[in-house]
């Protein structure tokens, strides 16, 4: 049985993002092609990541591919980013990801369900599965039988690995989200978030 996730908010970040007056040439470059939120202000998440550059420079490529260049629905994709959110406590996961998550359709309502799980009702049976795709990889670090069966049915190889690929992807951005303290930038909010993962036996 997993145990309660601790708040993710800190006292003060353990990490803080390097400031200005502290980028040197290459961080510059790095940062340079960061999307920006309205402002011109780079998210708290790069410029606390870019203190490290070289993993910094690999990491968005992987990153960008499955956010923006990736074969899955936009809608099923937020859905499964905002359940990991949900599942590992990342309150500042949640903030950002909740406008991008509106933008595909996802409504206040399936917001609300998703804090419920896979079991809410007005889940498609596809959106029902696919969450609880995401509850079992965060508690037993693996698909079920049952619901790789389900999922093989409506997705190809290619697209069933991009749903683990995801779900892990967002969980190791959870890890780093949560133990530095980032704080969740200027003009996002965290509504509807409700801490801690589902209780898995």
């Amino acid at each position: 049985m997993s145990q309660p996730h601790e708040s993710a908010e800190q006292a003060q970040p353990r990490l803080m993002p390097l400031p200005e007056e502290h980028w040197d040439a290459r961080t510059r470059t790095l940062l340079a092609t960061a999307a920006r939120d309205p402002g011109g202000r780079i998210p708290n998440i790069f410029t606390t990541l870019v203190r490290h550059p070289d993993l910094y420079e690999q990491f968005m490529p992987f990153g960008g591919q499955l956010l923006r260049s990736g074969r899955l629905p936009g809608r099923l994709r937020e859905l499964l980013i905002l359940r990991t959110a949900r599942n590992t406590g990342a309150q500042y996961e949640w903030g950002r990801h909740l406008p991008l998550a509106k933008a595909t359709g996802i409504t206040d309502a399936d917001i609300d369900s998703l804090t419920e799980g896979p079991e809410a009702r007005g889940w498609t049976d596809l959106e029902r599965h696919l969450i609880r795709a995401a509850d079992e990889l965060n508690g037993h670090a693996r698909l079920s039988d049952a619901t790789w069966e389900v999922l093989a049915e409506h997705f190809t190889d290619a697209e069933l690995i991009e749903i683990v690929m995801l779900v892990g992807q967002y969980h190791m951005v959870a890890f780093f989200l949560n133990t530095t303290g980032v704080e969740l930038d200027p003009g996002f909010d965290s509504t509807g978030f409700a801490e801690g993962g589902p209780t898995h036996g």
